[in-house]
């Protein structure tokens, strides 16, 4: 495909599309896993896409969107977790580079920093009685950038590793 632009556009749009068919498939078979102080959505494996090609920056941050309109989280989780989505791809892109031992450690840490952070406050402030307090913000933010840190752990470094060293994969993934 010559168009570098459409192929941006389809790239970001399957990203989006595997994001929110993983996300809402757990969902619908896992209840309880994908939202909430702890979680693992297996689908944020797909953000190690964004070392390989910009258009994971809106694919995933649509997907997410998609993902929390169809599981029903509401608003509030709409505009935190899409946001965190978008600020961990697009700082996952900025450090794809940094490595340590050859992994991009620095990268894989941004989406427990930014979910944990931003997804933790929204518990905190929003889903918890009693209105908002710094320790139940802690232990929010603790316990979502765990799941995160798992996934990317468990997952995300297996997949690197898999495109890093499959040419033919890198080549599909990245914008060539």
């Amino acid at each position: 495909m010559k168009n570098k632009k459409l192929l941006y556009i389809t790239e970001g749009a399957v990203i989006a599309a595997l994001y929110a068919v993983l996300t809402i498939g757990q969902s619908t078979l896992l209840p309880g896993t994908v939202s909430g102080d702890i979680q693992f959505r297996a689908s944020e494996v797909l953000c190690v896409l964004a070392f390989f090609t910009p258009a994971a920056i809106p694919g995933l941050t649509i997907g997410c969107l998609l993902a929390n309109i169809l599981a029903g989280l509401g608003a509030v989780d709409l505009i935190f977790g899409t946001l965190a989505s978008l600020l961990a791809a697009l700082t996952m892109w900025l450090l794809r580079n940094v490595r340590i031992a050859k992994l991009p450690v620095a990268g894989l840490l941004m989406p427990a920093v930014w979910n944990g952070l931003l997804v933790g406050l929204e518990i905190a402030i929003f889903f918890i009685d009693g209105g908002f307090t710094f320790p139940v913000f802690l232990t929010s933010a603790g316990f979502v950038a765990l799941g995160e840190l798992l996934v990317l752990a468990i997952l995300g470094i297996p997949l690197y590793l898999l495109i890093e060293h499959t040419e033919g994969l890198k080549k599909l993934i990245t914008l060539q």
